[in-house]
């Protein structure tokens, strides 16, 4: 790594000092590297570092920087100096890796290191003990100038070669099953009352289950209504549900099986492209094919009916999203998901789910629920008699509202939108052909449909609608409200008929507690297919999932991004606290696993953990800095001005070179989302910064422009709980 400078007899300069005074005039990187040797190891005495920036920015010998074992008598520290701290004060001090006392700092003046040259005269590192013993250690100081991509480059083999990783051999997935015994630190113990952690969520948070479902659908257009255009929040109880079995199912990326006529989705050719076939899907560019050549060409203008076309996404998404549409109708561009099913079988539940995994995603997707339209046009006090099929007064008041939700829906759609989820009961097929002759030409429909056998789930679904429903707000009595509501549903049922028409997918009993399964007619595309396995891994069971970043490591000190660094004291001291959380927290969870990413700092942060499953995940790791991998910001502006504006103008597509985009993040972390659905059993994630601000906004359903800027600070826990009345956070701060 070094540049290694002589100088001739006629005082010319060698091949090393051209190079270094070319690097000073391309903003070459000071890189130095302190090491200090003895062959007496006193206890438990290890080398530090302090003094000014950039090594700690002050003299306070308690943040001193440990030195890291080369050898068994040779210790080393080796950083990137910025262009404007070339003149560096420090002195070696000797203490124990976890406490402050003793502290030994060397004898002597402060050394002085400018431009990359040592000051003054080489000397040992002497220590005085308190029985007048003195050590002496040999001291080794090294400074090159490199360019920042040699600097990442020997970064990376350094991190990869030159210092094995602490975790090495510690298989993907373990478990510890025997708790370790012994006194317990305490610096890092717990208040028995975990409360006591307890800090404020943010006004973003994902507290979407203290909220009527309904209300967090899209607000009427085409409706005004005196003192606003939409309900009020209403807060909700709790409730228990069962815990439904894990559906056996089958799944594909491009094809579904068609469980409803026993065969898969056939693939359709289009005509005059024979050879090239393309699933639909939503969301393309048009496809333009050239008179004189047989490629094709894509037409990326956007007119007036087909706005933001492209998903704000990259990968598979984004890949989909121009393959499926290709050859595609054009009323195929937008996909409108269409519910169907009784009351209290959870569409609403359904919808709101979909509306933040497909958000997430990337797609522009917006939910329209037919009773929000209703309340708004009608009042919240209809009775039962307004739901029977047999008054024509409330058939054509419920059928105008469920025209002008979708009229709503298309023109959004036309203005670019992606994915609207039509949130009714939709029962009849007279309904049903009614929206499809409206999406004719304009929008693809697939229908939902939603089955409950369970009269428990029913009644306790039943029960909730009570109490959360804007319907039944003013109404005093809990069982007069109840009873209207179950004569509702009994004018449903009367007239309910099954969908057998069209494209459409059946959720039969996926929350009953036996399995259940899914029914898929006509479903081909890398969407539809997507949302078919979103479904089936879905399920109304609480659970908590736990958020949380690895301890401080030696990065964060120092301020460099990525690379595989250890812990600092302070992430060790987190470490055990997260242990002791986790052990009070999840003490009655003994189904409950950890997940962590591949990169040393979570798998030690994890490692005090006992009694759970640990399991490393690849998707979990870090976003891939790539050249810049190592270095600090400042380095970046400074020595790659242009990638550091780009990455601040728009962090969220700013795909760092020869690595990582957030946009590629989300879409590495789309499987990672999926189990978390699936799951059933409390999940601890350990990860990092720009992963858990994905993850997260994914349960919060933030926008994915809010995603780089999501505030996920060191030794946090957030604490997501799942059900079926959505998603509540509470947040722990177990150390500043």
């Amino acid at each position: 790594m070094g540049t290694g400078a002589s100088r001739n007899a006629d005082g010319g300069l060698h091949g090393g000092e051209e190079r270094e005074e070319s690097l000073d005039q391309a903003g070459g990187q000071l890189y130095v590297s302190l090491k200090m040797e003895n062959y007496k190891k006193k206890g438990d005495l290890i080398p530090h570092v302090y003094g000014s920036v950039p090594l700690v920015g002050s003299w306070d010998s308690s943040k001193a920087l440990s030195m890291e074992r080369e050898s068994t008598s040779m210790w080393e520290l080796s950083f990137v100096v910025p262009p404007n701290h070339e003149t560096l004060d420090f002195k070696f001090l000797l203490k124990p890796k976890h406490g402050y006392t003793p502290c030994i700092v060397e004898e002597g003046p402060n050394r002085q290191l400018i431009g990359g040259t040592l000051q003054g005269d080489a000397r040992l590192a002497l220590f005085k003990l308190d029985n007048e013993e003195v050590l002496e250690y040999r001291v080794f100081i090294k400074a090159d100038r490199v360019s920042p991509i040699d600097l990442a480059a020997s970064w990376r083999a350094y991190q990869d070669n030159l210092r094995p990783s602490t975790v090495r051999g510690i298989p993907d997935v373990s478990i510890d099953a025997v708790p370790e015994t012994g006194p317990e630190n305490g610096s890092s113990s717990l208040e028995l009352d975990l409360e006591h952690y307890v800090v404020p969520a943010p006004s973003t948070s994902a507290n979407s289950g203290l909220v009527y479902a309904a209300n967090l659908a899209e607000n009427p257009r085409s409706i005004t209504f005196a003192g606003g255009c939409c309900d009020q929040p209403a807060t909700i109880k709790e409730m228990e549900v069962v815990i439904p079995d894990s559906p056996k199912v089958y799944s594909g990326s491009g094809m579904v099986e068609s469980k409803s006529v026993g065969t898969f989705s056939p693939l359709q050719k289009q005509d005059n492209h024979r050879g090239l076939f393309v699933d639909r899907g939503v969301g393309s560019p048009r496809l333009a094919k050239s008179s004189s050549s047989t490629t094709f060409s894509f037409d990326l203008k956007l007119d007036s009916q087909n706005k933001n076309s492209m998903p704000a996404a990259a990968g598979a998404v984004a890949a989909a999203a121009v393959a499926d549409q290709m050859l595609g109708p054009k009323e195929d561009r937008h996909l409108a998901l269409v519910l169907v099913g009784l009351p209290a079988r959870g569409k609403t539940f359904t919808a709101v789910k979909l509306t933040r995994y497909l958000r997430w995603l990337g797609h522009d997707t917006k939910h329209f629920n037919v009773g929000k339209y209703r309340r708004l046009k009608h009042g919240t006090n209809q009775s039962a008699d307004f739901f029977r099929a047999d008054n024509p007064e409330g058939m054509e008041a419920r059928n105008e509202v469920a025209a002008l939700a979708m009229d709503d829906m298309i023109a959004w759609m036309q203005d670019g939108g992606q994915v609207g989820i039509f949130d009714a009961t939709n029962s009849s097929r007279s309904r049903r052909n009614m929206l499809m002759k409206m999406a004719e030409g304009k929008c693809k429909i697939i229908f939902l449909e939603t089955i409950c056998n369970d009269e428990r789930i029913i009644e306790r679904n039943i029960r909730l609608k009570i109490q959360q429903s804007p319907d039944y707000a003013e109404e005093p009595d809990f069982e007069a409200g109840l009873q209207d509501f179950r004569t509702r549903l009994a004018n449903y049922e009367k007239v309910y008929e099954p969908v057998d028409e069209g494209s459409y997918i059946k959720m039969i009993d996926m929350a009953s507690g036996h399995g259940g399964q899914i029914q898929v007619n006509n479903i081909s595309g890398y969407l539809p297919g997507r949302i078919v396995f979103f479904l089936v891994n879905t399920h109304l069971t609480p659970r908590p999932i736990f958020l949380t970043r690895h301890g401080e490591s030696r990065h964060n000190v120092r301020g460099r991004i990525g690379g595989d660094s250890v812990l600092s004291d302070t992430g060790e001291i987190y470490m055990k606290k997260l242990a002791n959380f986790v052990e009070k927290r999840l003490k009655n969870e003994r189904a409950a696993s950890i997940w962590t990413s591949t990169l040393q700092r979570t798998i030690l942060t994890a490692s005090p953990i006992v009694g759970f499953p640990k399991i490393q995940w690849r998707a979990l790791d870090e976003i891939n800095a790539g050249v810049c991998d190592g270095m600090t910001y400042e380095e970046i502006k400074k020595n790659m001005p242009e990638e550091y504006e780009s990455r601040k103008k728009d962090k969220l597509r700013y795909r760092y070179p020869r690595g990582e985009s957030y946009l590629d993040v989300i879409q590495r972390l789309e499987p990672v989302i999926i189990e978390l659905e699936r799951q059933r059993a409390p999940v601890v994630v350990i990860s990092h910064q720009a992963v858990l601000r994905a993850l997260y906004a994914y349960f919060a359903d933030r926008p994915l422009k809010e995603i780089p800027h999501i505030e996920v600070p060191l030794h946090t826990i957030i604490e997501i709980q799942m059900g079926v009345t959505g998603v509540q956070e509470k947040r722990y701060k177990l150390m500043d």
